[in-house]
């Protein structure tokens, strides 16, 4: 949408943004939705097993082929290479560990070599979460979770589980095979469905058409002066900066939230994504958690509730495994191996690089102030019987209080380079890490100095 008044806007707003928005969103993805459901339907048949996976085989390849075309081969050159490794070293026990070189390897070979930078990186969503399926199993395989090595459908139906293919979330083999069952059709399966489906498309929106216009329309903080300066794109002075730096991460935030619950609507559709508590099935596959990155105690609860899925992932398979070396270094070991599983980008790398260091220095920092005032003050919210004293003190809460805050200073820095004016599939690479540096230079790097500071701090009182 254009510049226009305050008052124009709002007129233009429906039919400028809110409905082609919406449609938008819908042409792009009922094809797949129908497949999921078309997937969810004969797995109620009563098929063979091996007639099921051929069906979500099926499913899944057609809709690679609907957002990819033939570029979807790069994909399934992946899952042949997974399944190949798996079955060479089935006598091995530390196939997890290889495997997760292999597949990273073919990542790197594929974005530095393989194919034009575009491409792949419109894969790169559907790459991730293939690799962290194979890789899943991988594991699972080497501590006995899973007892042997699949045959080549079942892997292929996991793999390409149509509900899970195209925008993720990641789920183990075990899900996979416990939905192939065919669970009966129920009202709380709808409702689940339909209300992803609802909050998607109220983020997809919020992302679109509110959050890109925050301040000089919704919340016009700076009057006019705000409005003409997004006309420009040259803002002045440190708090527009700060402004229009807090509206690209919300935007990107909310986009964020919408492929997550995508992801909810399409895995729940096809028939996984449920808990089962002796005869009582609960739908309640949740993949983010927008009101605790928003309103964030912590940016440790940040990181965890931005992609659950993937966060269980990276600890079950990545941290535990890397915490032999010390916590801090499997933490670093577990954000460069999410950086690598997301692509050779420089901004994404940055920022889940800073994260690494954010959450560590954050959580040792508020655990040894929580041990110092015997406070409930630590990265997570303690448990109603916990051992501290102090709980519901004032000062405990302007603790916490302060520590939000700073998270949320986190959340705005990081997010500013995600700027919607910046195509990251088509941009040059030099041009996104200068356009990185570029944002944290004009926020004078605040981000980094505030956690230098607490380092210090914590070393202090250590």
């Amino acid at each position: 949408m254009g510049t226009f008044s305050r008052q124009k806007f709002f007129q233009e707003l429906a039919h400028g943004c809110l409905l082609p928005t919406a449609q938008q969103g819908l042409e792009q993805v009922w094809q797949l939705l129908v497949i999921c459901l078309l997937c969810r339907l004969l797995w109620m048949l009563g098929l063979p097993s091996y007639l099921k996976h051929l069906g979500t085989v099926a499913g899944g390849f057609y809709t690679l082929y609907l957002f990819f075309e033939l570029h979807m081969i790069w994909v399934v050159l992946l899952s042949l290479l997974c399944y190949l490794f798996l079955f060479l070293c089935r006598h091995s026990t530390i196939r997890g560990t290889f495997l997760s070189i292999t597949v990273l390897i073919y990542l790197l070979l594929g974005e530095l070599h393989m194919m034009d930078t575009t491409n792949w990186h419109k894969m790169r969503g559907s790459q991730m979460v293939v690799a962290m399926k194979a890789i899943s199993l991988a594991f699972d395989l080497d501590r006995g979770v899973v007892t042997s090595v699949p045959s080549p459908i079942e892997f292929m139906g996991y793999i390409y589980f149509v509900g899970t293919v195209i925008f993720g979330p990641w789920i183990s083999f075990n899900s996979y095979k416990e939905a192939l069952e065919g669970r009966k059709l129920s009202f709380a399966w709808l409702l689940k469905v339909s209300v992803s489906w609802v909050k998607s498309q109220i983020c997809l929106v919020i992302s679109n058409c509110v959050a890109p216009y925050l301040f000089p329309y919704f919340i016009p903080v700076y009057g006019d002066k705000l409005l003409r300066s997004k006309k420009r794109r040259k803002i002045r002075g440190t708090p527009a900066k700060w402004l229009l730096a807090y509206e690209n991460t919300m935007s990107f935030h909310f986009s964020n939230y919408f492929v997550g619950y995508l992801s909810e609507t399409t895995t729940s559709l096809a028939g996984a994504g449920f808990t089962e508590e002796k005869e009582n099935l609960k739908w309640d596959i949740t993949v983010s958690k927008p009101l605790n990155i928003e309103f964030p105690r912590s940016m440790v609860e940040v990181v965890t509730s931005w992609n659950l899925p993937m966060s269980r992932f990276l600890h079950t398979y990545v941290f535990k495994s890397a915490l032999k070396f010390g916590t801090f270094s499997a933490i670093m070991v577990t954000y460069t191996a999410s950086a690598l599983l997301h692509g050779l980008s420089f901004h994404l790398g940055a920022v889940l690089i800073s994260l690494g260091f954010i959450t560590y220095i954050e959580h040792v920092l508020r655990k040894r102030l929580a041990t110092i005032f015997n406070a409930c003050i630590l990265s997570r919210k303690c448990q109603p019987n916990c051992t501290h004293q102090n709980k519901k003190e004032l000062w405990v809460y302007m603790i916490n209080i302060t520590f939000s805050a700073l998270a949320v200073l986190h959340l705005t820095y990081l997010g500013s380079v995600f700027n919607s004016s910046v195509d990251y599939m088509e941009e040059d690479e030099d041009e996104i890490t200068h356009h990185t540096i570029q944002k944290w230079s004009e926020l004078s790097w605040t981000s980094h100095w505030v956690t230098f500071g607490c380092w210090i701090l914590y070393r202090l009182i250590l």
